[in-house]
């Protein structure tokens, strides 16, 4: 069986930055287990492990474009602080769930001045060429289920 749309892939990843700074690894903990086709992975991570079979070990460099995108100024403005609920502490690097672009995105206040915040809406690893070190170690077709709802179920899946 080879990596292909609706499969469900389980991979073994380390993640470094050129500097080779891990940014994340599930060496140690448990293996990711994603649905491939559905978006649930970057774009570039998805080309690489199309095609390949269970056992395959490789190293993939991503740039930026097909990982988190290219950091855009757009994605940087000033909010009133009324905009959060009286009492909220507001503090520089604090991150939280906003609709953007009518997509939901991770938001980082990045100055607060006065009556105003400015967030930045752009993912924290925009800009950023992704290596992925990769194992894969496990390949199934996905379940009705699974496919219906665009993820692979498992023990933490509550539908």
């Amino acid at each position: 069986m080879q990596v292909t749309d609706n499969i469900a892939v389980t991979i073994h990843f380390t993640l470094t930055d050129d500097d080779g700074e891990i940014i994340d690894s599930s060496i140690g903990e448990e293996p990711m287990t994603y649905l491939h086709g559905s978006g649930q992975v970057i774009t570039g991570l998805e080309k690489a492990l199309h095609g390949k079979a269970v056992g395959e070990k490789f190293t993939v460099r991503i740039e930026p474009e097909d990982a988190y995108g290219i950091f855009s100024e757009d994605r940087i403005e000033v909010i009133p602080r009324d905009m959060f609920d009286e009492g909220d502490v507001i503090e520089v690097g604090m991150q939280f769930e906003a609709d953007v672009a009518e997509n939901p995105a991770i938001v980082t206040i990045v100055a607060v001045e006065g009556d105003n915040v400015t967030i930045d809406s752009n993912h924290p690893l925009a800009d950023v060429a992704l290596t992925f070190e990769v194992e894969i170690i496990g390949l199934r077709p996905a379940t009705e289920a699974e496919l219906e709802h665009g993820h692979v179920h498992g023990e933490a899946c509550h539908h």
